[in-house]
């Protein structure tokens, strides 16, 4: 890989954990040429910490409010593309890249058409399940078993590296998604433009490792997260979203279905049933009706 780097943290709320990312990304045995850190309106002290502790090595962009995951990639990508910087490497808060991952990730990562991506792990583990396309296609939860380089279905925003020419072509993430799945609809926008989805397994960011179950239905296993209700409401809405842009037909013969799958799992598996329900009736009727944005408290879903 050749050209600039920008390293670009969104954080909210989240002093402690933006520390120990921060203090990761300076102690890279390759280092990035710029770093931005989108701070979503919080409310913590975390404006202030920064300006006493890091404004001499970061650029700080304070949004006005919080826009969330969604926009508060699309600010840090624009921002970080607005710098000159050639490849963008994205991530959380709650991210503590190993010494390695961008060294290792730069070993990888050497078409400006293609998205790379650094692997999400908790020890041994992944931080949430990861599917290599193959062939053949198969679903992994293991370090040990994601190659130095493989395709895959979609890259979580953490991690993630995207050149600036394919920024340029394809837009900025949807700052409408607000949290969920805006990584998942940025990766397919980005494959409809030609782009391959490739993780770089010996690039190891540290990270909490997601609350997953099973729900069986027959011919096949849908992996379903644990989420308080306010997130259910997003991933509800937002996987709808994604259906109604891409998936024509199998918005209504496989998206709600599965939809109504997830709700069953979480109302067996998951607390505060009524506030699930709730929220997933919420998150049904924006999907199918198209509207985006900061919505679980017009819906009285509280955080």
């Amino acid at each position: 890989m050749s050209g600039s780097i920008a390293a670009v943290v969104v954080t909210y709320n989240r002093k402690s954990l933006l520390q120990k990312c921060l203090q990761a990304l300076r102690a890279q045995t390759h280092g990035s040429d710029h770093l931005v850190v989108v701070d979503n309106a919080s409310t913590d002290g975390t404006r202030e910490m920064l300006r006493d502790q890091w404004l001499s090595s970061i650029e700080l962009l304070p949004l006005p409010e919080n826009t969330g995951g969604a926009g508060g990639f699309a600010a840090g990508i624009e921002a970080a593309s607005a710098k000159g910087a050639d490849w963008i490497w994205i991530m959380d808060d709650d991210a503590e890249p190993h010494p390695d991952a961008l060294a290792e990730l730069m070993k990888v990562a050497s078409d400006p058409a293609n998205i790379y991506g650094s692997l999400a792990t908790n020890g041994l583990d992944t931080s949430w399940t990861t599917t290599l396309i193959g062939p053949p296609q198969r679903s992994v939860d293991r370090v040990a078993d994601v190659p130095q380089c493989a395709g895959v279905q979609s890259l979580p925003f953490l991690g993630f590296m995207i050149h600036r020419d394919l920024v340029q072509r394809i837009g900025l993430p949807d700052a409408g998604f607000f949290i969920a799945a805006d990584d998942i609809e940025y990766c397919m926008r980005a494959e409809r433009a030609g782009a391959k989805i490739v993780i770089a397994g010996k690039s190891h960011i540290e990270h909490p490792k997601s609350e997953r179950y099973v729900a069986r239905v027959p011919g096949r296993d849908l992996i379903c997260l644990r989420l308080a209700p306010w997130k259910r409401y997003y991933d509800t809405r937002n996987r709808l979203l994604i259906a109604r842009k891409y998936y024509g037909w199998r918005l209504l013969t496989q998206t709600v279905p599965g939809s109504f799958v997830r709700l069953y799992a979480a109302l067996r598996h998951e607390p505060r049933k009524l506030a699930q329900l709730w929220a997933f009736c919420a998150g049904m009727f924006d999907g199918l009706f198209g509207i985006k944005g900061k919505r679980h408290g017009a819906w009285g879903i509280s955080q």
